[in-house]
């Protein structure tokens, strides 16, 4: 029986990733969804076994999906700050398993108010099929017997220069700078801006690289799924030190409320960004320390770092939905109700599918 998986943003940078990823699994059917039906045709040709349909998430879904009667959607078009459920609740109205790619804290966070509708309709609802939190939980919990109590996690992503940036990640990211929310620190929840914080961290294969607060679902996830923990902070990062300080400039604008927000300049600043695309490279880079006391009671950390090069960071945050919608396919994920993409996917899983591609990993550890 072949399983219908619509694509929502199936052309975009994520989107297609993962509509070629899945195209080489047998049994699937892919339906290419987005604003444009003609940048859709057109990379539904690049495929075998896909079409192409208009589908614009912030109009009604019922009847598009009546029509097109998908068996799994994949939500790929952000950003998906400030959007709601309707895009999941109409994938569960139509008796579809639904799976997104949010990171936006809010939205991942607050996804199991859609448990008890999933579950009647038998369908399973996954928000997050991330990096964030899928990724940074998998290395948590993979990491987590060596420590009898894990007290911290401090851990960054620092984004190439020369890879595709879409405005949709633009916005994501402009939507948060300068503004505050919280974080774990020493066991309180204390308030932070977006972008500030302004930190240098050396990563081993790519030098030192700025970065700033970044606001993400993990910091409502982790303290709860982790309860020893007393601090989480995470920070994000623009390779290029003019384009990051920049934006770091940029965001007090923000905190003194000179503007309300960064968001409308989605456009211009990504055009602006991309005239330092000569000053980068291609490498992408990720860190997570863990801290806290080992087995022996004594102090211990572990350092995972993750390198991706020619341009391939952009395709880790794919890979969840990915194995997600092979084994929803294949009834080997059978978990009817709706949740965060935390514990669905290990770190060996997720380190398997990225093996291809041009990305590498190591660990050190501290005692």
């Amino acid at each position: 029986m072949t399983t219908r998986i619509l694509v929502l943003g199936g052309y975009g940078t994520f989107g297609s990733f993962i509509c070629r990823k899945l195209s080489e699994t047998s049994g699937l059917a892919l339906i290419i969804a987005g604003r444009s039906l003609e940048k859709a045709r057109a990379f539904a040709e690049t495929l075998s076994e896909a079409e192409a349909v208009r589908i614009d998430v912030t109009e009604p879904l019922t009847t598009a999906l009546a029509q097109v009667q998908p068996n799994i959607v994949i939500h790929a078009s952000g950003p998906f700050q400030g959007q709601n459920y309707a895009v999941a609740e109409a994938a569960i109205g139509a008796g579809a398993h639904y799976i997104d790619l949010a990171d936006a804290r809010d939205f991942v966070a607050g996804i199991g108010t859609l448990e008890d509708d999933a579950e009647k309709k038998g369908v399973t609802v996954v928000s997050g099929a991330s990096s964030v939190p899928c990724l940074t939980s998998a290395i948590v919990d993979h990491y987590l017997s060596r420590f009898t109590v894990l007290r911290e996690l401090d851990y960054a992503i620092s984004t190439a220069q020369q890879t595709g940036r879409g405005l949709a990640t633009t916005r994501a990211i402009l939507g948060y700078t300068g503004q505050t929310f919280t974080t774990l620190v020493d066991g309180n929840l204390r308030p932070v801006y977006g972008w500030q914080g302004l930190t240098l961290h050396r990563y081993r294969h790519l030098g030192r690289r700025f970065l700033g607060y970044c606001d993400i679902p993990d910091l409502t996830l982790f303290p709860e799924r982790y309860p020893g923990l007393d601090t989480v902070m995470f920070r994000a990062g623009l390779e290029v030190p003019m384009t990051h300080l920049g934006l770091w400039l940029l965001s007090w604008l923000v905190r003194f409320r000179l503007v309300k927000s960064l968001t409308p300049l989605a456009p211009f600043l990504l055009k602006v960004s991309n005239w330092f695309n000569g000053f980068g490279s291609d490498a992408s880079g990720f860190h997570m320390t863990l801290s806290g006391e080992g087995v022996d009671g004594r102090p211990k950390a572990i350092t995972f770092e993750l390198i991706a090069r020619s341009g391939d960071g952009p395709n880790i945050p794919c890979i969840p939905a990915i194995l997600l919608a092979r084994r929803l396919s294949s009834g080997t994920l059978h978990r009817p109700g709706a949740t965060p993409c935390v514990g669905l996917i290990s770190l060996e899983q997720y380190l398997n599918e990225l093996g291809p591609l041009d990305i590498t990993w190591d660990t050190s550890e501290t005692c």
